[in-house]
């Protein structure tokens, strides 16, 4: 996935499920943050382990305008992101990673429980920093 997102800031969010509120929140505020966002040249994804039709309602029901993936195997993205999984049922906990240009991450937000998320305006000002403090 990150070379999907190369060439410019992203940002990658393991999301617990369609069911999560918590979960859903940050997915609508990156949604509404999406002008900002193209402003910046940032992209977004995100990732769970739901299946595609509960997927695709969650899209429709946010208006969803990025990529995200389902049926996400929760032990491989653990083992090779260190990201946390609940065991039963088992679901990714909410993970969030800011890639640079180079997709080489740039900062990871990993949450054991329902709060700790990354949000878009903390993505933006971050975003905004580094691009501000490489030009000098």
């Amino acid at each position: 996935m990150p070379g999907d997102l190369g060439g410019g800031y992203s940002v990658i969010l393991f999301h617990r499920g369609s069911w999560c509120p918590f979960c859903n929140a940050q997915l609508a505020a990156f949604a509404r943050a999406a002008d900002k966002f193209a402003e910046e040249g940032i992209k977004v994804a995100s990732v769970s382990v739901d299946d595609r039709e509960k997927t695709e309602a969650l899209v429709a029901k946010y208006k969803l305008g990025f990529p995200v993936a389902y049926g996400a195997d929760a032990r491989a993205v653990s083992a090779a992101t260190g990201a946390f999984v609940n065991d039963d049922p088992v679901y990714l906990q909410a993970t969030g990673f800011v890639l640079n240009p180079e997709s080489r991450i740039v900062t990871a937000v990993y949450s054991s429980g329902a709060i700790g998320r990354l949000l878009p305006d903390d993505v933006l000002g971050m975003v905004r920093y580094l691009k501000s403090s490489s030009k000098k």
